[in-house]
């Protein structure tokens, strides 16, 4: 009859890099079956805020985080854990960087279809709070830039002041360069339809200008994109070959040293590769 010590016995028999996965397995499952918050619930039954959406994230970013730094302490040790977890962190930047850049673009493509509504129905005569309260036609991202500038206008405030509260999106600059057309506009006289049209002009002008650039750099991202996995394929080429490099990079102090530095370098380079093509690119 086993006694109830048994399975701790079993678990100390273990060497000491084993007997992390489990503890790790333990402690996985713990904080994936912990119950969930009823405040929260009921806070995003009434609404949905920024804090819940900037909240909503972080429970699948640890559980990756925690799943990265598992395969890499089976794999490599304490020190491919680490490398591991610093990899997976700069993976999830560079692509919350890529989405930036896309909600970027697709806001000033909807910024600028906002632009040659309301020039042409000034131009055609209409009042200028009447163009902007046509703002539920536009895209949600220049809806949400455009709806208080509406309100404002139809309260009778200043439309300027309203642009620039709301100029913190992805297109924060273009309205703040509408906001300053508006002005001019409304202190010295000048045509607020001439004005929208140079902005929408320039405005255009950089949207073709960086798909033209994006599509260019298509070649030089797919190489640098080569160049960063280039370590990690040889890495299992030389394991598939019987050079065995995985327990070199785990045993001794050179192997970990050599492990956290080649990782380090490569996150450099390409953080560096990222930074070079991204200022290419005219934003």
């Amino acid at each position: 009859m086993l006694s109830p010590l048994s399975p701790l016995s079993a678990l100390s028999a273990l060497p000491s890099p084993a007997r992390v996965v489990p503890v790790l397995l333990l402690l996985a499952c713990a904080v994936t079956g912990l119950p969930g918050c009823g405040a929260g619930r009921r806070l995003r039954g009434l609404g949905r805020g920024r804090a819940g959406r900037a909240r909503r994230p972080v429970p699948a970013a640890a559980a990756g985080y925690l799943l990265a730094g598992l395969g890499g302490l089976v794999l490599l040790g304490p020190a491919g854990s680490a490398c591991a977890v610093g990899a997976a962190w700069f993976t999830r930047r560079r692509r919350a960087a890529r989405r930036r850049a896309e909600r970027a673009v697709a806001a000033a493509g909807e910024l600028a279809d906002a632009l040659a509504r309301i020039a042409d129905e000034i131009r055609t005569g209409a009042h200028p709070a009447a163009a902007l309260a046509g703002c539920s036609q536009d895209g949600p991202l220049a809806r949400g830039v455009l709806e208080p500038a509406a309100a404002a206008a139809r309260i009778g405030e200043p439309v300027p002041g309203a642009l620039r509260r709301a100029a913190t999106g992805p297109a924060g600059r273009d309205v703040e360069r509408m906001a300053a057309a508006w002005e001019l506009a409304d202190r010295h006289g000048a045509p607020l339809a001439g004005l929208l049209t140079q902005l929408l002009d320039d405005l255009r002008w950089r949207i073709a200008h960086g798909a033209r650039v994006r599509a260019q750099l298509a070649g030089p991202r797919a190489t640098a994109a080569v160049l960063t996995a280039l370590p990690l394929a040889g890495a299992g080429l030389g394991q598939l070959m019987g050079i065995a490099p995985l327990t070199v990079l785990r045993t001794g102090w050179h192997g970990p040293g050599l492990l956290v530095l080649g990782v380090l370098l490569t996150i450099c380079g390409a953080a560096w590769s990222d930074r070079i093509l991204r200022a290419a690119v005219p934003s």
